[in-house]
């Protein structure tokens, strides 16, 4: 049996767009650094400081949905233009949304930074339609959540470095950046990136990639909803994303409220490190569970990968810690992340490699682990919120591919419906932000507590809606 779940021929395709999952990954997770920045600067209420989430997220809703709309109307456009052509759009966005940070750090206007996020949304929302999809049919369908998993990974790891790549522009260090303070100092790592994108734009638009496209003309949606695993997964990616982004915007605050840790702010901030990189590791072993690999050489490369990315993220975070503070961090203090490292290690066999399975199991343990930020203090807490990331890991692949599963010609534009959904990276955070207000930085977690319900639910049963509904409907035949 072929063990590699990309064909030989789309081993380039595949490396070179999951090159792009890194970009936005760090691109997103400087948002996470923005909303402290901003809050201080600025002197907002965290409602208001969450608008940096609203306008980039906000901006996925509002793109996704002009680009269901057109294909409704016109046919799909990414089946009209080619995916290598989306993708060079979407960057070619993303560049400017990044060079409009100049203007906006220029004359201090929080308005600005909210449109420029939006542009730069807008940019990566239409990467993301033309990406996902992509990344599962450069393979064989039964692989599809695996090959995400790894272009997940590597958008994780975007998140990982960008604490302290963006940490150390935004927030200054002990010796170096020392004039990195106030609103101006978004102007190095933003411009930098908005040339990247362009100049990435530029590459993608001369090599050579396959250029799939599928026969026939797009329904105005009907057909796509006539799924009920979708509906399901639909519902599923906007919960999923809110509850992340939600406890990655506020984590930084989290650490600092004097009624969990009292940390300084910029000792929290190498935190993001462990939570985003936490999806990292997960990915890299959801990959490997997923994969056609043999399952007796299954388990021994998945620890292989689990060791290497936490070496990886502690690696990433004593750096930064030494750069902020003159010391490397004590290996001895992250044991209790070691410890759920196993603990994500066990759930992943527990899973047998099904993906609805793994959901399901995954969002229970944050769920778990939800609840113990919202009642705990010191390091107990500490060590739950940032144990999330652990599990949210395999989710975004896992539900994305169970969703688009059998959806033919109807594949692109339900991966712009379901990118819609991203649109909870916008909402739930607003109403933690508002919760958070009201009623401190603990209790407005409920609203995660939430969101993990729900994937609950899908990943032990939505994920299978359609599949259970054909053998009822086998039964009842058989019954005649």
């Amino acid at each position: 049996m072929n063990q590699n779940p990309v064909r030989s021929d789309n081993r380039f395709a595949f490396m070179t767009v999951t090159a792009l999952f890194f970009m936005w990954g760090f691109i997103s997770c400087m948002n996470d650094l923005l909303i402290p920045k901003f809050k201080a600067d600025f002197n907002l209420t965290q409602f208001q400081a969450n608008l940096v989430q609203f306008a980039f997220f906000g901006a996925y809703f509002l793109v996704s949905l002009a680009y269901f709309l057109i294909s409704a109307a016109k046919g799909d456009p990414i089946n009209k233009i080619g995916y290598k052509n989306g993708l060079v759009l979407g960057l070619v966005i993303a560049g400017i949304g990044c060079l409009l940070f100049y203007p906006a750090a220029e004359t201090k206007q929080y308005a600005l930074f909210l449109g420029a996020l939006i542009v730069l949304g807008s940019g990566i929302t239409i990467i993301q339609i033309a990406a996902n999809p992509y990344v599962t049919i450069l393979g064989p369908e039964e692989t599809a959540p695996s090959r995400l998993n790894l272009s997940q990974g590597l958008n994780s790891l975007g998140y990982v470095i960008t604490p302290l790549i963006g940490g150390v522009l935004l927030f200054g260090s002990k010796d170096l950046y020392t004039s990195a303070g106030g609103v101006g100092a978004v102007k190095v790592p933003y411009v930098g990136l908005g040339i990247a994108f362009i100049l990435l734009a530029a590459i993608f638009k001369m090599i050579s990639l396959p250029n799939f496209r599928q026969e026939g003309k797009v329904e105005a949606g009907v057909k796509v909803f006539r799924h009920k695993h979708f509906i399901w997964g639909w519902l599923a990616i906007f919960f999923y994303v809110g509850s992340e982004v939600t406890v990655g915007s506020i984590l930084i605050n989290y650490l600092m409220d004097p009624s969990v840790m009292g940390m300084p702010e910029d000792t929290s901030a190498k935190f993001l490190s462990f939570y985003w990189g936490g999806t990292m590791i997960g990915r890299l072993m959801g990959a490997i569970s997923l994969s056609n690999i043999q399952q007796s050489r299954k388990y021994l490369f998945m620890a292989l990968a689990a060791i290497g990315a936490t070496a990886v993220i502690f690696a990433n975070a004593t750096f930064k810690e030494n750069l902020t503070h003159g010391h490397y961090i004590d290996p001895g203090t992250i044991l209790p992340y070691i410890g759920m490292v196993v603990m994500s290690f066990a759930f992943f066999v527990l899973g047998r490699s099904n993906p609805g399975k793994m959901v399901g199991l995954f969002a229970l343990v944050a769920m778990a682990l939800t609840a113990f930020s919202m009642g705990t203090k010191g390091e107990f807490a500490l060590w739950s919120i940032i144990g999330i990331g652990l599990f949210n890991s395999i989710m975004w692949s896992n539900i994305f591919s169970l969703s688009i599963r059998g959806l033919g010609k109807d594949t692109s534009q339900g991966s712009s419906l379901l990118v819609m959904m991203i649109v909870g990276g916008a909402i739930m955070p607003l109403i933690q932000g508002a919760l958070m207000d009201a009623f401190g930085v603990r209790a407005s977690l409920s609203i995660v507590f939430v969101g993990y319900a729900y994937l609950v639910y899908f990943g032990f049963y939505g994920a299978r809606a359609d599949d259970l509904t054909a053998d009822s409907a086998k039964s009842v035949g058989a019954g005649h």
